[in-house]
């Protein structure tokens, strides 16, 4: 038993197949991979459907369009395999945060350069907030010094995308890896 032919069904994904060429005349490759050369698209239409296949429309910007005989089905299946493994390997870079206050003790300033060398080894941004309570807003040079400090012990293995900047009570810099 053949397929039934697709003949108006309509695809706005992917190329344009079957009754949908309307171009008098297409580059024909057959389902074996063989030029046939020029054919027209009626005669090429006959012979995918004597093969139980579809014509598709493989290159639409030449002169005259290439067309091929396959299974559109197939076609369309391994388009979405190939879209779905790219998106598998794509890493998204998300921004940790890391906060602290202008009074750091040493130990808990060492505690959150590790977390901070842990995220860029995981390849994400680091977004380093510290805030200012009540009369440390008069000592905003120290706030200032500490993130100097974290972008040097970091100079190695991160990059500085935005310079420490002072907004309202916080002053923050972003850090990412290089």
């Amino acid at each position: 038993m053949r397929r039934p032919f697709k003949a108006d069904v309509p695809t706005k994904d992917g190329p344009r197949a079957n009754r949908e060429i309307r171009i008098p005349r297409v580059q024909l490759i057959d389902d074996e991979g063989q030029n046939l050369g020029v054919v027209a698209t009626d005669q090429a239409l006959k012979m995918a459907e004597d093969a139980g296949l579809d014509l598709v429309e493989i290159s639409p910007n030449s002169e005259p369009p290439v067309c091929k005989i396959l299974d559109l089905g197939k076609l369309k299946y391994a388009t979405q395999k190939k879209a779905a493994e790219a998106r598998k390997k794509q890493k998204i870079v998300e921004i940790k945060e890391i906060k602290m206050r202008p009074n750091i003790d040493t130990h808990d300033y060492e505690v959150k350069m590790k977390a901070m060398n842990r995220f860029f080894e995981d390849g994400d941004k680091v977004k380093v907030t510290l805030k200012f309570r009540g009369r440390e807003m008069a000592h905003q040079e120290l706030g200032m010094k500490l993130l100097l400090q974290v972008k040097e012990d970091t100079q190695e293995i991160a990059k500085v995308e935005a310079e420490p900047k002072l907004e309202g009570r916080q002053m923050m810099m972003v850090l990412a890896p290089k």
